[in-house]
């Protein structure tokens, strides 16, 4: 498996700065906190949802 840190060590900090601004410019300043909140809501479910499937699995056996 490749490790993530490797793509994102590919990317330096002046790129980070430009893709930052992009976002800014797509969204603007008031629709990214709402687009982080979406964000982060989707990844607890996911969380949760892999959490109710593991403990499912350990339950079956």
């Amino acid at each position: 498996m490749i490790s993530n840190s490797i793509f994102l060590g590919a990317i330096g900090p002046g790129s980070w700065v430009l893709i930052a601004l992009a976002v800014l410019l797509l969204f603007g300043g008031k629709k990214i906190p709402e687009l982080m909140r979406g964000l982060g809501s989707g990844i607890k479910e996911f969380k949760d949802a892999s959490k109710d499937e593991t403990s499912e699995k350990k339950e079956e056996q």
